[in-house]
């Protein structure tokens, strides 16, 4: 038996240029890409604000998620990178608490030196797993 994957986009610009996709789904594990701050229209959301931006890019992984089936109760596993984590762990743990207090994937969150664009303050993975 065959397992199908299926790519999800999110539709920017970059997708085709850096060959990646929003998400990927594989028979019933879903592989959701660094996910930013980013309004339909690719601003970035809550400049200056690790809080707001990490709300944003929680909504931006559901939102991914739904495209693929699935949805942030199916989450398994997240992965957060973040600027300056002796300023924003708390605010981007909080976020993620406020999204995951109930469903508590398994879960990280490094230090890293910069992101795509110096106004963005995290990027968060996620990895999920549906019931075929």
């Amino acid at each position: 038996m065959a397992i199908t994957r299926q790519n999800f986009s999110s539709g920017t610009k970059w997708e085709p240029v850096v060959g990646y996709s929003r998400a990927v789904r594989v028979g019933n594990t879903i592989h959701v890409s660094g996910t930013t701050a980013t309004d339909a229209n690719g601003n970035i959301v809550g400049v200056g604000d690790a809080y707001a931006q990490a709300v944003q890019t929680l909504k931006n992984i559901q939102s991914a998620l739904e495209r693929a089936g699935a949805s942030l109760k199916d989450v398994v596993r997240t992965r957060m990178f973040v600027t300056n984590i002796s300023a924003d762990w708390e605010k981007v743990g909080r976020a993620h608490g406020e999204f995951f207090s109930e469903i508590r994937p398994a879960t990280s969150m490094v230090e890293v030196s910069k992101l795509i664009s110096p106004e963005m303050l995290v990027e968060i993975e996620a990895e999920a797993i549906v019931e075929e």
